[in-house]
């Protein structure tokens, strides 16, 4: 498994309504995204307080290959959606979780 990163950057002018922008956004993918055989668990959506136009969504994908083939079926249904909002497209970084022992 491996933690999906996406860092989208909405116009300054739409940033205030960041909230319900990426609510659209995840109703637009939902579908798309739950249906496919990489997904296992939800995003976490974050919002940079230094900088409210910058956002963060997080989430666990089974792996690489298998998020490569859902962001070829993603390109197509967020064309409009990036054009309205984003000042440029997502940018998109792959981490794996260390096996820290925490108390």
């Amino acid at each position: 498994m491996i933690k999906v990163v996406e860092i989208w950057h909405l116009l300054p002018q739409v940033a205030p309504r960041a909230l319900s922008i990426m609510q659209e956004m995840d109703e637009l993918l939902e579908a798309n995204a739950h249906g496919h055989p990489g997904w296992c668990g939800h995003a976490e959506f974050l919002q940079s307080e230094e900088n409210n136009s910058e956002l963060l969504v997080v989430y666990p994908w089974r792996s690489k290959d298998l998020h490569a083939d859902l962001l070829s079926s993603e390109e197509r249904l967020l064309k409009d959606f990036v054009k309205k909002y984003c000042s440029a497209p997502r940018k998109i970084r792959y981490f794996f979780e260390l096996p820290v022992e925490v108390d």
